[in-house]
């Protein structure tokens, strides 16, 4: 259930307290973690005051759905109000925002944004019009003409917030009670309330017609070959209205992602129903960033693997999962409640959400336990259900300078290939070099041309930022310190939120783990070997004991054999992302000797 029904009747009978129960009991179950006081004090001041005014404009049929969970994410609004339209007689809807502001005053720093209580916020106008356009983005009952939004602050005299404009407050009210009587007739709204509820959620026309202008207009890309192919069997199996998944694998720099901002563009042109979905918080932030720079409606259209959860059988088009070998076992985590842990497996959503569901990994970029992003397990999965499987493999190498021979040469080096470490040969477009140092690595970083990033195994503790913002220097080898990328996603100082660290100029200086590096490229990567890569017999070997990776530390969850892999794949993904060069260091002396014996 995305909101509760309440009744006017209800939540002015003075012996029905239940309702902010039930509320509480309904934030429970959609977001796993309990209301705050606040919230509950909110529900029982504000949401009897609209109740009240609906039953003075003659309203008092009009259904109201309260915390009404917005589609694919996990924001809610405080009131739909649901109903017939005085005029047009067809399904009306007002989103209202509700607020127990007293005072509050435009902002200095502009936009969109109010000062109340000594913060910065979003003018609660501006808030209700992004979730009114968010709905007709998402739902399909509804068009601009059927939702109109408003913002009650029903505490306030029009003199407390004098400069906010187009707000409702208590010396307004008859006014308010107008503007409802404008949407809404004195006529049950139960009807248009289910439509609204049992509505196919899946992105508009008119949301992808301006998707296409922002995306595929700015955007260019040139697919070559394999990621041709890929992309035309995506588009005929669209065109042919079958039910197909189309499995995409390519290495580190191979182009998957070109492939699925190409299929985006062109499947938002021809109007078609799509999303970009991935299993990493960095990568789909950062998509948000750029190809939905200056739209917050172009950001709704990348989301989480989890977001797909209450999804209607084959609502899009398309499911673009980029990054799918982050694809877990279910979606459910630790804030999600029991009530919902139904033990489907979050491929089974994923493959159920689009008449086309595209997958595009890298089996070696499986990095932490439980995830399970394979072809075989994809292909395995899909067969099963009866669905028809095409498997596209890109040979084209972009990152790492174009060069298979260090692709190959990190493969062996990491015991993912088979073969033994082999001497680096070298390759005109490529450079790896060794550094006597974490300082020295550093210094040769600085000075090249380009964008360059400091990673490393995770093999030091982690803290949480000093109260006077700034990191801790967790990463210490000698007399070299630095900290970790930001742990969370807010900035902290001048350093850059986790998602941003591998896009933002002020993440240099920062040492990036696999999690935030993983999915992203830089023309030059600074890889430290940690104290978790020995030597044994001529080749390296991991060390358990120094690592200290969380999800890493049960050895009844991730036995020594599956930590070995994981490792080594951490490994590979952070030798892989240089685009035009590679520079390492290693701090076990024994993995120092073995690299001076391979590279020249």
């Amino acid at each position: 259930m995305s909101a509760i029904r309440l009744s006017v009747e209800n939540l002015l009978s003075p012996a029905e307290t239940a309702f902010a129960e039930a509320l509480a009991d309904h934030v429970r179950a959609t977001t796993g973690r309990g209301p705050s006081k606040s919230e509950v004090l909110s529900w029982r001041n504000s949401l009897p005051v609209l109740a009240e005014d609906l039953l003075q404009a003659g309203l008092g049929e009009v259904t109201l759905l309260a915390e009404y969970k917005l589609p694919l994410t996990s924001r809610r609004v405080d009131v739909v109000l649901a109903g017939v339209h005085p005029e047009t007689r067809a399904d009306s809807y007002v989103v209202v925002e509700l607020k127990q502001w007293t005072q509050a005053e435009l902002s200095e720093l502009g936009g969109h944004l109010v000062l109340t209580g000594g913060r910065e916020v979003l003018h609660p106008a501006e808030q209700a019009r992004r979730y009114g356009e968010y709905l007709v983005d998402f739902l399909d009952v509804l068009s601009p003409e059927s939702v109109a939004t408003t913002a009650y602050l029903h505490d306030a005299m029009d003199l407390d917030v004098a400069d906010l404009g187009d707000v409702f407050t208590m010396s307004r009210r008859g006014k308010f009670r107008s503007f409802l009587r404008s949407r809404l007739a004195p006529e049950p709204g139960d009807a248009a309330a289910e439509r609204l509820l049992s509505s196919p959620v899946a992105p508009s026309r008119q949301l992808m017609a301006h998707a296409a202008k922002e995306i595929r207009e700015r955007e260019q890309f040139t697919l070559l070959d394999e990621q041709q192919v890929a992309f035309e069997l995506v588009m005929r199996a669209v065109d042919t209205e079958e039910k197909r998944v189309v499995i995409v694998t390519g290495g580190p720099g191979s182009g998957k992602s070109v492939i699925a901002l190409s299929l985006l563009g062109e499947l938002f042109r021809q109007g078609r129903t799509a999303l970009h979905a991935t299993g990493s918080q960095s990568f789909t932030e950062t998509m948000r960033r750029y190809p939905g720079k200056g739209s917050s409606r172009i950001k709704n259209l990348f989301v989480y693997f989890n977001s797909l959860t209450d999804a209607k059988p084959d609502a899009l088009d398309v499911l673009v999962c980029d990054e799918a070998h982050r694809i877990r076992e279910t979606s459910s985590y630790r804030y999600t409640p029991a009530a919902k842990r139904t033990g489907r497996p979050q491929l089974d959503e994923l493959l159920s959400a689009a008449r086309v569901p595209v997958f595009l990994l890298d089996e070696r970029q499986v990095v932490r336990p439980g995830e399970l992003g394979t072809v075989q397990a994809i292909e395995a999965f899909a067969r099963s259900k009866g669905y028809a499987v095409s498997h596209v493999s890109l040979d084209e190498q972009f990152r790492c300078g174009g060069s298979r021979v260090y692709e190959r040469w990190v493969l062996d080096l990491m015991g993912l290939s088979g073969r033994n470490p082999s001497p680096w040969t070298g390759d005109p477009d490529f450079e790896v070099r060794l550094a006597g140092s974490p300082g020295d690595l550093e210094s040769i970083l600085r000075g090249k041309p380009g964008t360059a990033r400091m990673t490393a195994g995770y093999c030091w503790p982690w803290s949480n930022p000093n109260s006077d913002l700034t990191l801790v220097d967790d990463v210490v080898i000698g007399d070299w310190a630095r900290p970790w990328n930001v742990k969370k996603d807010r900035a902290v100082g001048d350093a850059p939120p986790s998602m941003l660290w591998a896009t933002e100029p002020a993440g240099f200086g920062q040492v990036g783990c696999v999690y935030t590096a993983q999915g992203f490229e830089y023309d030059w990567a600074g890889v430290i070997l940690g104290p978790d890569l020995t030597v044994r017999d001529g080749a390296l070997a991991t060390v358990r004991n120094a690592n200290r990776d969380p999800a890493f530390k049960s050895a009844k969850s991730v036995p020594d054999a599956e930590f070995d892999q994981l490792v080594r794949n951490v490994y590979k993904v952070l030798l892989t992302r240089g685009m035009r060069g590679t520079v390492l260091y290693a701090v076990d002396p024994a993995v120092r000797e073995l690299l001076a014996e391979l590279v020249p």
